[in-house]
């Protein structure tokens, strides 16, 4: 939209993000923010101020999906081959699970899941795969209990992550970067949001605006992820049981 507008776009993103945000439509350079230099520039805007800039209500709201490049065809299919040396050629849902966000988040003791919990929804029949990179080490311990397949080693950055959801029919996710990854991807996405979410969220809804394809799980109590997650398992075992 900036671009539209006849401005040439220096996008300065976190290193994990450059190899993903530098086939964005529009932008013009973009730039690790580990670089020492910035080219010259007349303005600064960050991101998120984006639709105050351009004066945003619900019904402006730009959601024409995907609008992340779709990953190289080269890189799907070393993760298709990955995913079929596991699992065979099972034609049950494949379906992605991450279930916390980064520890230092001001707001993680709310958002984030222990894996303990989240297993209720496994005797679904599916494939769970893992895309949680760095687990904590109780979530660890349980994960190798389970039968999710966990290929994540091979998510060096959110380029790799993102072929990985091109290879899964649905992703769920708590409210991390994975979700917003999925959703402007244009993929499947079951969020799961705490009582108190983040304002991107809006209130009182179980679908964004920002992301049609995707669909929201909210508390209707501070803590209660347990009617959360029985909602969830009900509709993944109903999309289960389509595929």
């Amino acid at each position: 939209m900036l671009a539209s507008r006849g401005a040439r776009i220096v996008l300065l993103v976190r290193d994990v993000l450059h190899a993903l945000l530098s086939k964005v439509s529009g932008v013009w350079q973009c730039i690790p923010k580990s670089s020492k230099s910035l080219p010259p520039f007349d303005l600064h805007c960050p991101i998120c101020s984006l639709p105050l800039a351009f004066a945003t209500r619900l019904d402006t709201i730009p959601s024409t999906l995907p609008y992340l490049p779709a990953p190289q065809n080269s890189r799907v299919r070393a993760w298709m081959d990955r995913l079929q040396d596991r699992i065979g050629l099972s034609p049950k849902l494949r379906v992605g699970l991450v279930w916390s966000g980064n520890p230092e988040h001001a707001n993680d003791h709310n958002r984030s899941i222990p894996l303990r919990q989240l297993t209720a929804v496994l005797d679904v029949d599916a494939i769970f795969v893992s895309l949680q990179k760095d687990p904590r080490p109780d979530d660890k311990a349980i994960l190798e209990q389970t039968a999710i397949v966990d290929l994540t080693d091979h998510l060096s950055d959110f380029v790799e992550t993102a072929a990985l959801i091109s290879c899964l029919d649905l992703v769920i996710s708590v409210d991390t970067s994975v979700a917003h990854l999925a959703g402007a991807l244009g993929r499947p996405t079951f969020t799961l949001l705490p009582y108190i979410a983040d304002f991107r969220w809006l209130l009182d809804r179980d679908d964004s605006p920002w992301y049609p394809t995707m669909r929201l799980f909210r508390q209707t109590e501070r803590g209660d992820w347990k009617h959360v997650l029985d909602r969830l398992r009900a509709d993944l075992a109903a999309q289960a049981s389509g595929k």
